[in-house]
């Protein structure tokens, strides 16, 4: 009799932590499609504000959701686009320029500094660690005056190379991609060292392609960043003016345009909102092995 009940007792026991585990995650089901909820509610009010005619744009409280939905907003918007001093493809075309040109440079320098904060001893490698975790405390803002000096002494305002070059040496992507970096296996890299790889062979072969979550997390940050400047404090040519800067001007026609500056914040959200749907079990990964160490 004993040993029946012992199974009696045990197949009751696996039963009882199978409903717990079926109960847990019903739980985390329920609080994580609260999250995303919440979570969508801006997106899902930006999308039915652009849609919202004139007279639905000032109703209080806000309604998420448009009673009469109406595309005249995108229709206006497109009219005055046609109304710019330069062709609004020029606009297009430096804010891509801009954005892929600071973005690529960022990823290279980030990455190249990186691997030898991360894998490299030499003298101060903990001072120089510190200083770019400190730099993170900083908001943008606060080098602006610094940076425009020091743009102007070197006379590139008024130049692409004024919204390049500070915005390689940004500290957010060195960072994420040092603290990454810390997680490749030291054996890997004394493996290719042994085998006669320099520095360089090492970066270029081992430590970008285990490293490719990082710099395609850095790239999705960095992308929605500079997709968002109008960089008009260093640039005053209308032929350097990005599209922030054109759309900002268009919409600046009182209330009569409220509706069209609601349509640009959508197109303005389009282009990083994909790049970021495409390429987020990246920044997943990234996070989720960013403390882990051999």
């Amino acid at each position: 009799m004993e040993p029946k009940l012992r199974t009696k007792r045990s197949i009751l026991s696996l039963r009882s932590v199978r409903n717990r585990r079926k109960s847990g995650d019903v739980l985390v089901a329920i609080i994580l499609i609260s999250i995303a909820f919440f979570s969508a509610i801006p997106l899902v009010m930006s999308i039915g504000m652009s849609l919202k005619p004139i007279n639905e744009l000032f109703y209080f409280p806000p309604r998420i959701l448009p009673q009469e939905p109406t595309l005249d907003n995108f229709v206006l918007l497109f009219k005055r686009m046609k109304t710019t001093y330069v062709p609004f493809s020029r606009y297009a075309f430096n804010t891509i320029f801009l954005t892929l040109a600071t973005t690529g440079g960022h990823l290279f320098v980030a990455s190249m500094a990186a691997y030898p904060l991360a894998k490299i001893p030499f003298p101060g490698q903990k001072f120089f660690n510190s200083v770019v975790l400190y730099s993170l405390m900083f908001v943008s803002t606060v080098n602006d005056i610094a940076n425009y000096l020091t743009i102007s002494w070197l006379g590139w305002l008024d130049t692409y190379w004024a919204v390049i070059i500070p915005g390689m040496g940004t500290s957010l992507g060195l960072f994420i991609m040092t603290n990454y970096m810390r997680t490749i296996p030291d054996s890997l890299l004394e493996a290719a060292e042994i085998d006669g790889c320099s520095y360089f062979g090492t970066y270029r072969r081992i430590v970008m392609p285990m490293a490719r979550p990082a710099y395609l997390t850095v790239f999705i940050l960095m992308f929605q960043q500079m997709w968002g400047q109008n960089n008009s404090a260093y640039v005053f040519s209308e032929e350097l003016k990005t599209l922030p800067y054109a759309l900002t001007q268009i919409t600046s026609g009182g209330i009569v345009l409220m509706g069209a500056a609601q349509a640009v914040g959508v197109l303005m959200l389009i282009v990083p909102a994909t790049v970021f749907i495409f390429n987020q079990t990246q920044i997943v990964e990234t996070m989720a092995t960013s403390g882990i160490k051999e």
